[in-house]
């Protein structure tokens, strides 16, 4: 696997491939703009062309950007919804400087417009926005199930992804966040192998694309989405283990998206590596 964490991308691209080397990270999580919203910083062609070749040299994995959290791809208002798909088209056409990458996003709230309803929104969005040419690969993240969320199942995202076009099937995957599935009610504790298989049938292991390694600081079945330090929550380290040795997970990007600091990060890096080996 590849580990890392989030990464700010206030000055750039290079210097979050330098952060993430700091970390002893080989991947990296960035949010493409404000977290809660707002036009992206200006891409300089020089610094890309930087990065590129810190990522090769130091043979990083794909790194995960992240949509902010303001886009909605199935709100009941016209103006949310017009948000969410100038800003998603926009972050696609912006991942293209760094070909060959996953961009990761909430799949959204339906607001009490009903499950159905929410995935006919998100569905269209994403086939009226992606390309069959395009080279990033967008990611529906698993959900906890707080509220209105669609993706508090395997189901309702894989009832999203049999509605977009035949010709975009390989541009789209999924995301796994270890914490989300877990209050969601799927138990990865004492079953990740029965979780595992009941993914591979509803969706497809084949979807699966990168993973977030979060512990969590509720109970099984919470809904509640509230991330805890790796170890520290209803997950343990002993689930963290299985998950990094489990063959069907093998070559995954996984970031970190824990309640630390640079340095809490560095360690949780240090200590996933680790476990790893064991």
């Amino acid at each position: 696997m590849f580990i890392g964490s989030h990464i700010s991308s206030s000055k750039g691209y290079e210097a979050m491939g330098k952060q993430a080397l700091k970390l002893g990270a080989d991947t990296f999580a960035f949010f493409t703009r404000n977290p809660r919203g707002g036009k992206a910083k200006d891409i300089e062609a020089e610094d890309v062309e930087h990065y590129r070749r810190l990522a090769k040299e130091h043979s990083f994995g794909p790194v995960v950007a992240h949509a902010p959290y303001t886009m909605n791809a199935c709100a009941a208002k016209p103006e949310i919804l017009e948000f969410a798909r100038e800003t998603f088209a926009d972050d696609l056409k912006r991942m293209e400087y760094i070909p060959g990458n996953y961009y990761n996003f909430h799949p959204g709230s339906h607001v009490g417009q009903g499950v159905e309803k929410g995935v006919e929104l998100i569905s269209d969005m994403l086939n009226q926005c992606m390309s069959p040419t395009q080279t990033t690969i967008v990611l529906l993240e698993t959900m906890s199930g707080k509220g209105t969320e669609i993706g508090r199942n395997f189901q309702e995202l894989q009832m999203i992804l049999e509605r977009i076009r035949p010709e975009l099937q390989e541009k789209i995957g999924v995301c796994m966040d270890s914490c989300h599935v877990w209050d969601g009610g799927y138990d990865i504790v004492h079953d990740l192998d029965g979780v595992l298989a009941e993914f591979d049938r509803v969706i497809g292991l084949s979807r699966l694309k990168a993973m977030h390694l979060n512990d969590s600081k509720n109970e099984l079945g919470s809904h509640k989405d509230r991330h805890e330090k790796i170890g520290q929550g209803y997950l343990g380290l002993e689930t963290f283990h299985k998950i990094l040795i489990h063959p069907a997970l093998a070559n995954l990007p996984v970031i970190l998206e824990t309640p630390n600091d640079d340095a809490g990060w560095a360690e949780e890096i240090a200590l996933l590596r680790e476990l790893q080996k064991q």
